[in-house]
């Protein structure tokens, strides 16, 4: 039977721009914290936290396939006993990099992987990265989850697929600069809201060059309602996500019933 409840926790990380050393050995001690102290279920991390959001030479701080990445995580998720929702990375593999989301079950196994499928081209990140080309569904305690990067939450078709297959809970990991901070709380909220499932928003904060990161990490549940929510600076937030509510919701204002999709024009 899915899990009735899942208490999720997101880790806001600042980084350091480039410094993958530091980075790792930090993000493994606030998930080691986010673990101790909430008692989670799942733990999530933000976009590119090993390297931030990026530097001019990826090379000598990318991941090699994930290999680091997959070796920390996976027996940090077995010895800890949750599952990590271990944002993403820049990873390089057969010549290109791409920016990698990892996920892990409890056993440490590879829950699931996803290359970011929209690249942010304001800031030339199609020139550095190679885009993914399938979307990201998977389970967690019998849940069906989906995840998404940053950019990728402006394309509501994107998030429309993923729950038309069945979505319980979403979720975005991401960079989001301070500036644009509306733009991301107005989003999630969209998201949660027209797809009907909780949401739970892993952003980053600190600087990187010229941009500060706006944080805000939230959970969202299918109403639209915060949960719990960050501020601006590094923190770890959680919360207990009620799936009892999404049946109520669903058949109250069923959406996916009473859609058109014979109007609908997307590509």
């Amino acid at each position: 039977m899915p899990a009735d409840k899942l208490r999720v926790a997101c880790v806001q990380m600042d980084m350091r721009l480039g410094d993958a050393d530091a980075n790792f050995a930090h993000a493994e001690e606030l998930v080691r914290a986010a673990a101790a102290r909430e008692r989670p279920d799942v733990v999530v991390l933000p976009e590119t936290w090993n390297t931030g959001f990026f530097p001019e030479d990826l090379a000598p701080c990318a991941d090699r396939d994930g290999q680091r990445t997959r070796e920390t995580f996976s027996r940090l998720a077995g010895e800890l006993g949750v599952h990590i929702v271990a944002g993403s990375v820049v990873d390089a593999r057969d010549g290109r990099f791409y920016n990698t989301a990892y996920v892990f079950d409890r056993s440490g196994g590879l829950a699931a992987s996803y290359d970011k499928t929209h690249a942010f081209t304001p800031m030339g990140e199609q020139l550095a990265f190679a885009q993914g080309d399938r979307l990201c569904r998977f389970s967690l305690e019998g849940r069906a989850c989906g995840l998404i990067i940053c950019y990728d939450i402006r394309f509501p078709e994107l998030t429309r697929t993923l729950a038309l297959e069945g979505m319980d809970l979403l979720f975005v990991v991401s960079q989001w600069p301070e500036k644009r901070s509306l733009h991301l709380q107005t989003l999630i909220r969209a998201r949660a809201i027209e797809n009907q499932t909780f949401l739970a928003l892993c952003n980053s904060c600190g600087s990187a060059g010229d941009t500060r990161y706006g944080g805000g990490s939230a959970l969202i549940d299918p109403w639209g309602e915060t949960l719990s929510q960050a501020g601006r600076e590094e923190e770890i937030i959680a919360g207990d996500l009620d799936f009892s509510v999404i049946e109520g919701i669903r058949s109250s204002i069923n959406v996916f019933r009473d859609r058109r999709p014979a109007l609908y024009r997307v590509n």
